[in-house]
């Protein structure tokens, strides 16, 4: 059966479902523009958190669903472009007002930037914040320029190009590594104070003064610049080019070479302890060792030079033998080292192969060959130095000979070189001994024979020439035969 009442009742309700469900589908909110937690944003790897309060009304519009999103302009203030910095989880920021944080991408960099806040249901938009400096300081710390050589020398009516060195020496980190980074060039005109030359990654110096380059952080303050760069002009005549070492000057080698450089150049050629070294004809020579070291630098309309005296702090050492030596079968060599090395590590070597079982600073040597023995400092300035030295058999000048040979050949290999007759006959035994040509000229006439004719070459025309002797010993006994010269 109809009923008008129940009938009106749902009429009623239908009502006020439809109202609320227009209501909700047409909430609006407003959001205010943002207030800045800060005055400039410099960030870097270290720190990178920045913070921003901003109102919005009425709370009760904020659906379930709501996400709030923080945008950064360009670095013009300008939001066509703008990117997302922070965006809330769904339905956690409901209370007015809100503080939230945010970070700044790596490639951040202007005077001008704003943010604004955005909500995603109801949707709205704040107006912009006031503008503010934000740099993204990707590379932070002290660079080099002109191989951080100090000075730079320009010809008259010449100039001098600057640069930033990449990779640079040492543990240097380049800005240049960092595509997206801009510089400044400035010249000092005081102390502490300087005046801004131009933008760019090198710079054409065309007049005296001291120069260096800044990496483009605006005006946030930042550990990126150079080294500064003395430049004069040069009319006629020499001009200290300057030279600089990578391992700086005294220098501990490490097993490394230290990087000696000088000025941009035409052409260069270095010398050590006033001696030209013939190689060493670019603008960078390494070495280890220590000495005097000079460089001519030809800038095409004039010349500049320098020198500087470089110090090598690895330990002294040395050995107490010549390179060469020699002993008796079954003799020995005793070898010891001298060195300041500090907790020093000794290697010794036979004919390149190790000897493990000698560690101490002497050896005493027995076997012929070539030694070699390694020292290391494994504490402070950690190196090594080595020393090569020889151990021969000695020459005995009176072998137990026992017949007078008839033949020799003197031809500086050590085998048969000379006349080496019975030690009956040589020096002490008050011997005579003479020698002569096939035409009877006397070339050798001695009571005190020394086993060494031929002592000068001979001069042979026949490929086998002949000589002949006379041995007389002190009793009148007479021995005599030939001598054949086989070259």
């Amino acid at each position: 059966m109809y009923n008008p009442k129940s009938t009106y009742k749902f009429l009623i309700g239908l009502c006020v479902f439809l109202f609320f469900v227009t209501e909700k589908s047409n909430a609006q909110i407003v959001i205010g523009s943002p207030n800045l937690g800060f005055t400039q944003a410099c960030a870097s790897t270290s720190f990178n958190t920045y913070s921003t309060t901003f109102v919005f009304s009425p709370d009760t519009s904020l659906e379930a669903s709501n996400q709030f999103t923080i945008e950064l302009s360009d670095a013009d203030g300008d939001f066509t472009t703008a990117s997302d910095v922070f965006t809330s989880s769904p339905g956690t920021l409901t209370t007015s007002p809100a503080t939230i944080n945010f970070s700044l991408p790596t490639t951040t960099a202007g005077e001008n930037y704003k943010i604004r806040i955005k909500s995603s249901a109801p949707a709205a938009t704040s107006s912009g914040s006031s503008e503010f400096a934000a740099y993204y300081k990707i590379q932070d710390s002290p660079f080099t320029i002109n191989n951080l050589v100090s000075t730079g020398v320009y010809c008259s009516s010449g100039s001098y190009l600057l640069t930033i060195d990449n990779p640079g020496t040492g543990s240097n980190d380049s800005p240049l590594n960092y595509p997206s980074l801009t510089f400044k060039w400035f010249k000092e005109t005081g102390p502490t104070t300087s005046v801004f030359v131009a933008d760019g990654f090198s710079l054409n110096v065309n007049e005296v003064g001291t120069f260096f380059v800044e990496t483009n952080y605006g005006t946030c303050t930042s550990n990126s610049f150079s080294n500064r760069v003395s430049i004069s002009e040069v009319t006629s005549g020499n001009v200290n080019a300057g030279i600089s070492s990578s391992l700086g000057n005294p220098f501990c080698p490490g097993g490394d070479l230290t990087t000696l450089t000088t000025i941009t150049g035409n052409s260069y050629q270095w010398f050590k302890n006033g001696n030209l070294i013939p190689e060493a004809t670019l603008q960078m020579y390494q070495t280890s060792e220590s000495g005097n070291y000079e460089v001519q630098v030809d800038l095409i309309d004039c010349v500049a030079a320098s020198q500087i005296n470089l110090i090598s702090e690895l330990f002294d050492a040395s050995i107490d033998v010549p390179e060469m030596n020699t002993i008796e079968d079954g003799e020995i060599l005793s070898v010891e080292v001298i060195t300041n090395a500090n907790t020093p590590v000794f290697e010794w070597y036979l004919d390149t192969v190790l000897l493990p079982t000698i560690s101490e600073d002497n050896y005493d040597a027995t076997q012929f060959g070539i030694y070699k023995v390694i020292v290391t400092e494994t504490t402070g300035c950690i190196g090594s130095r080595e020393f090569i030295f020889e151990l021969q058999e000695a020459f005995d000048a009176f072998p137990n000979v026992e017949k007078i040979p008839n033949v020799i050949s003197p031809n500086g290999d050590g085998i048969n070189d000379t006349w080496m007759i019975p030690i009956n006959y040589v020096e002490g035994t008050n011997t005579d001994v003479m020698i002569m040509t096939s035409s009877g000229k006397v070339v050798l006439q001695t009571n005190n024979y020394l086993n060494n004719w031929p002592e000068n070459e001979l001069n042979i025309n026949n490929v086998n020439q002949v000589f002949y002797y006379v041995i007389t010993t002190s009793d009148n006994k007479t021995k005599k035969g030939s001598i054949t010269i086989i070259k």
